[in-house]
């Protein structure tokens, strides 16, 4: 018997949770808090019970398993906690009951007065509420003893509306059973799953790898307890350093987690453990399988399995596990001979030639030649079918059923099963497969083969590979097309990795020259391409024929890598130039293609450029829709996190929530730091910076937005286009009272930009030069040049652009105090953005729109002060110090008493006292 002690802090993604159960004790007064083991029941229950310490009085009680068994255990336990002076009060029998109960007596317990007790226990209660309101607090109620839920249930009943009651309990195979415990109508509020991003929190703040996230979210289902024990699991396995070798079904489920995963199970009727278990070894399982498999009674087993959280069954009967842990510990702790019949028993039974041939596999474990040939037919059936991560698995299973005089044919399978690995990116198989390469008489070839496989599989993470790389290339010495492939790989980590396109460059032309030299046209065509793409990002002018010269070359519809085919890049520059029209055109069409490679990062990056192309057309909704379907592949597929995070930090920044953005930006910024990739992580910043400003956080949005301008000088990227951090950081630096270097920064690039002929990078460098100017004054010039750009953004079918820049002219208006024009504005931008349903900055122009009027009538003078003035402004006249806003604004002191002087003046004010007033602040 343990008491919910201390002040722990809540576990993540809980507050909505709290204030559930806040609202529930406000309104009823009794709360009913239910969710499997490990769900993070405890952390709110202490979270509640803490706040509620303050203010009236807690009686908190949490059982152990064992306290189960022993009669009235629990109802000691609580009325031990209770101050004395409560019972000082309570009549003679009612005192001796309450001693008997604490051990407070030598009478023997057997001649106690159980109506005494009841009646003691009630006015005890009334007692303490008499005083202060009273919340009681019991955890883990499935723990307890029959005798102190009956006594509770009766004194419950009977107190008065000051006792409040909080009820945890875990979800059990039957469902909750305390319900009665706090009287009928209790709202029963159930602990949710936390998503993919808040594992990442999680695992942050216990100084394990965001980059985890997704394998870690698919496999514990967002249970935290489970969450955490596969981390350190993953950790100590060495997986959180392998470059993300785990896909989600395959993390080790050992130590901690495996026990974690158990005790989860352990939740189900015992007579259900058979139809668990062939549901989790089963591809599809649904009931209607698990009928013809031998288990009759399927439907009602399940039921108690979801009951207890650990399976959901949709109404096609489709079975899912809600954590992948679940299936990988049931299949671990059956024995062979069950795990074998229950795979002869899912043979018989599923629809597909393909699961049949994979389950009579699975059922015996001695080679066999006829078996091993029709695996292979199995694994080229899901090959064409575009299923790359299952004909691994059948290739791997064909390899090991293959008997051993048939060597060669063995090894065939074993580096086909690596390269399905490394379509899929599916590391942990294309691992597995290598090293049994490695481990055979294997060709020079089939070596390169294999290790390359290993490389395409690690999508982002491919710092930590430069053994696998310098292996690679020794074996390919002596061919030009091994060398060539092994040189486009070089070519690829050269940029990710270490952000260095000529290195970059350089390599994919000697890949080309390799390529050309060993007849294979698709390595050339692949080597054009990424030459190309890095001639862009260095702001070479024959980018565009080297990438004409690329799409001339025959080659596949779709080569290995979309990010390296030559008519994929053709839309990322159309892209880049605001050809939106083109660029959505050609990936409609490459959209199925890529579905057919079963390639899940092919997949990924036509459905980035989908969610750029609809955000930038003005069409959020279709973007964000596209950014959370790219999101789940990557979940689902355990591909590198950064870049699905960057992408719906974007589709957020633009459709959703400014601080969803800020969260998803900072994941990605996380992940994209472990795993050394430099082009994503210039991304990631570039949206976080982009919220800060939006936001109004000048200060933050320089730094965020300088670090991105350091990044991509070390990358040495010229063409502004590629990312368009420029004009952010200039209207950052205007907003934090430094227009010369804005202007400064304008005037670089827009020499830049028009050398290359990128005009639409012009339209909002001007933005930037509109509020560039107002700040330095030139309130004329900056309305002229802003209303112009608005105008052109429209042409340009820009629409979130032409908001922006609608939203700028507005500020400018109203610092020059010209009401009319200024509403006139926020209006325009308004319709702008909801017709493009830009909800965050449609919430930012209608903020706006009442903040000019009564600003203005607050003091005129405050519509002349910029951005950053009013900032300091504000804070000042709150009671900051010169140094407490300094370090607020990321500022000097010296600048803060500059800054404090201009805005004196403005307003007409001599000291702190009278600037509040100014501002009706005081």
């Amino acid at each position: 018997m343990v008491a919910a002690t201390g002040n722990a802090d809540t576990t993540v993604g809980q507050g909505g949770i709290i204030e559930a159960v806040d609202r529930a004790l406000t309104t009823h007064g009794r709360a009913l808090l239910t969710g499997p083991a490990g769900a993070g029941k405890t952390e709110v229950v202490r979270a509640v019970a803490a706040a509620a310490e303050r203010r009236e009085t807690v009686l908190r009680l949490a059982p152990e398993a064992g306290d189960e068994a022993i009669p009235e255990a629990s109802a000691a336990a609580l009325l031990s906690t209770v101050p004395r002076t409560a019972l000082e009060r309570l009549a003679g029998p009612q005192r001796t009951a309450i001693a008997l109960l604490r051990r407070e007596t030598d009478e023997p317990r057997d001649g106690r007065d159980h109506v005494a007790l009841r009646l003691a226990l009630v006015e005890v209660l009334r007692t303490l509420a008499a005083r202060t309101p009273v919340l009681i607090v019991l955890d883990n109620a499935q723990w307890l003893d029959a005798e102190s839920a009956d006594l509770l249930r009766f004194a419950l009943r009977l107190t008065p509306p000051r006792v409040r009651v909080l009820v945890a309990e875990r979800v059990q195979g039957g469902g909750p059973a305390t319900e009665p415990l706090c009287g009928p109508g209790t709202p029963e509020i159930r602990v949710p799953p936390l998503g993919a991003e808040e594992i990442a929190e999680l695992l942050v703040r216990h100084g394990l790898p965001a980059r985890l996230a997704g394998r870690i979210h698919q496999a514990s289902g967002g249970n935290p307890r489970l969450a955490l024990a596969l981390g350190h699991s993953l950790a100590e396995a060495g997986g959180a350093r392998d470059g993300g070798a785990h896909h989600a079904d395959t993390l080790p489920v050992s130590g901690q987690a495996r026990e974690v995963a158990r005790r989860l199970l352990a939740e189900a009727p015992a007579e259900g453990r058979r139809t668990l278990l062939l549901a989790a070894l089963a591809t599809r399982p649904t009931t209607a399988l698990l009928r013809r498999a031998g288990r009759p009674d399927a439907e009602s087993e399940l039921a108690r399995a979801e009951r207890a959280a650990l399976v959901t069954v949709g109404e096609d009967g489709a079975v899912r596990f809600t954590a992948g842990a679940l299936r990988t510990t049931l299949a671990a702790d059956a024995g062979w001979p069950e795990r074998a019949a229950a795979h002869a028993a899912l043979a018989g039974a599923v629809d597909d030639p393909v699961q049949a041939v994979r389950h009579r596999a699975l059922a015996v474990d001695t080679p066999d030649q006829w078996l091993a040939a029709e695996i292979t037919e199995a694994a080229a059936a899901c090959r064409r079918r575009g299923q790359r991560a299952l004909a691994a698995e059948l290739g791997l299973l064909a390899a090991e059923r293959t008997p051993v005089d048939l060597a060669g044919e063995e090894l065939a399978r074993l580096v086909a099963a690596a390269e399905d690995a490394g379509w899929a990116g599916r590391a942990d198989l294309a691992r597995r497969a290598t090293r049994a390469v490695l481990a055979r008489d294997a060709s020079p070839a089939d070596r390169v083969r294999a290790r390359l496989a290993v490389i395409d599989a690690a999508g982002q993470a491919l710092s930590d590979l430069d053994e696998t790389f310098a292996h690679a290339m020794a074996d390919a010495a002596t061919e030009p097309s091994l060398q060539a492939a092994v040189q486009l790989r070089v070519a690829w980590k050269h940029n990710l990795s270490d952000g260095d396109p000529v290195r970059s460059r350089d390599a994919a032309a000697a890949a080309g020259e390799l390529a050309a030299t060993g007849g294979d046209q698709v390595a050339e065509a692949m080597a054009l391409t990424v030459r190309a793409r890095m001639g862009r990002i260095l702001g070479d002018p024959d980018a565009e024929e080297i990438l004409a010269e690329a799409l001339a070359v025959p080659a596949p519809e779709v080569p290995l890598g979309m990010r390296n085919a030559p008519q994929y890049l053709a839309v990322r520059h159309a892209l880049f130039d605001d050809r939106l029209d083109d660029a959505r055109r050609q990936l409609l069409v490459l959209l199925p293609a890529v579905r057919r490679t079963g390639s899940a990062e092919d997949v990924f990056e036509v459905l980035r450029s989908l969610t750029e192309v609809e955000l930038r057309g003005g069409r959020c909704a279709a973007g964000s829709a596209h950014a959370r379907h790219a999101l789940e592949l990557t979940i689902e597929a355990g591909l590198s996190p950064g870049p699905a995070w960057y992408c719906a930090a974007t589709a957020e920044a633009q459709g959703g929530s400014f601080a969803r953005a800020a969260g998803y930006a900072r994941r990605g910024i996380q992940a994209s730091e472990e795993e050394h990739d430099q082009v994503f992580l210039s991304r990631s910043l570039y949206a976080l910076g982009l919220v800060e400003l939006a936001t109004g956080e000048a200060a933050k949005a320089v730094a965020t937005l300088r670090r991105v301008a350091e990044l991509e000088a070390a990358q040495q990227v010229v063409d502004p286009s590629v990312l368009r951090w420029h004009g952010e950081l200039a209207e950052a630096l205007v907003a934090a009272d430094a227009p010369d270097e804005a202007a400064r920064l304008i005037e670089d690039v827009r020499t830049t930009a028009r050398t290359l002929g990128r005009t639409t990078v012009t339209a909002a460098l001007d933005r930037a030069q509109g509020l560039c100017l107002s700040a330095l004054g030139e309130a004329e010039e900056a309305v002229a040049l802003l209303e112009a750009t608005a105008r052109r953004f429209e042409v340009l079918g820009l629409p979130l652009e032409r908001g922006r820049t609608l939203l700028a002219l507005a500020r400018v208006e109203r610092r020059r105090r010209r009401r009319a024009p200024a509403r006139a504005a926020l209006r325009a931008a308004a319709e702008v953005f909801e017709r493009a349903g830009a909800k965050p900055w449609l919430d930012l122009a209608r903020e706006s729109a009442p903040e000019t009027a009564a600003t203005a009538a607050r003091h005129p003078g405050v519509a002349a002060l910029t951005d950053a003035e009013t900032r300091l402004a504000l804070l000042v006249s709150q009671g900051a110090s010169n140094q407490e806003a300094a370090a607020k604004l990321f500022l000097s002191v010296k600048t803060v008493e500059s800054r404090l002087t201009r805005i004196y003046q403005k307003l007409d004010v001599r000291s702190r006292a009278q600037l509040a007033t100014a501002l009706r602040i005081a």
